[in-house]
């Protein structure tokens, strides 16, 4: 393992860089993936031919320029090797997102089972099972139901409101808020009370996401927030695939 690896998790406006050293996340940077302009910062934070690991939906033209920056890069994808059994029965069509923060609960949980909560663009449940990934669930997050309420309706604008609304709204723009906040916020509690049904207390659950601030969590110990959840999966995929 080497002492100083540069993650990067890349999506379509932006790309995470995290220094791992010795296996542990010291930093972590936010780029714009959409500007080249911003490019020329991850040339400054990254040395030249230091360790990097790329996992990537950016541009062709993006991770190109990822490529001239060091010859000693890896590129994770669906076909990786992979520290556990993947179950899933399309594997091709599981976003690596998904796949990392298995990978990362998978490496970091105390029980026999966990699940991954990304509450970002969608809303995305992962379970872990022993040593499988077994699938999980997809819904819409806060800004694509505020953008389809706008869209499929005649009056109705478009709002970007994040706080905890009350559950009376007493406008439009509050009762809006009411409905996509707080049926959100019922969606995940009523979930995770299906699984720890099923798991009993065998069971984690790991919150990571853009929007997992905006809602208040039970204060019960098997809930654990981490904001980077991606990038150790992508960094432990890597040391997976280095072992391999």
């Amino acid at each position: 393992m080497n002492e100083q690896t540069f993650v990067l998790d890349a999506g379509n406006t932006s790309v995470k860089i995290g220094l791992f050293e010795n296996g542990d996340l010291k930093s972590v940077q936010r780029i714009a993936t959409n500007d080249t302009s911003s490019w020329l910062e991850i040339h400054e934070i990254i040395p030249e031919n230091a360790f990097v690991v790329l996992c990537s939906v950016a541009s062709d033209e993006f991770n190109s320029f990822v490529h001239s920056l060091t010859t000693n890069i890896t590129v994770i994808g669906s076909k990786t090797t992979l520290p556990f059994q993947n179950t899933y029965q399309t594997p091709e069509t599981l976003g690596m997102d998904r796949l990392c923060n298995a990978v990362a609960i998978h490496s970091m949980k105390k029980t026999k089972n966990a699940v991954a909560i990304d509450l970002g663009t969608c809303i995305k449940f992962d379970l872990v099972e022993g040593n499988q990934y077994s699938g999980g669930s997809i819904s819409p997050g806060i800004d694509l139901r505020y953008k389809a309420l706008h869209d499929y309706t005649a009056k109705l604008p478009l709002i970007d409101e994040r706080e905890q609304a009350s559950i009376i709204g007493k406008s439009t723009v509050s009762s809006m808020a009411a409905g996509v906040i707080q049926g959100i916020d019922a969606e995940i509690n009523g979930l995770m009370n299906k699984y720890r049904l099923t798991f009993g207390h065998d069971l984690t659950f790991f919150v990571t996401g853009g929007d997992a601030d905006f809602f208040d969590f039970e204060g019960k110990n098997d809930i654990f927030a981490d904001p980077n959840l991606t990038l150790k999966g992508v960094y432990q995929i890597y040391l997976c695939h280095v072992a391999c």
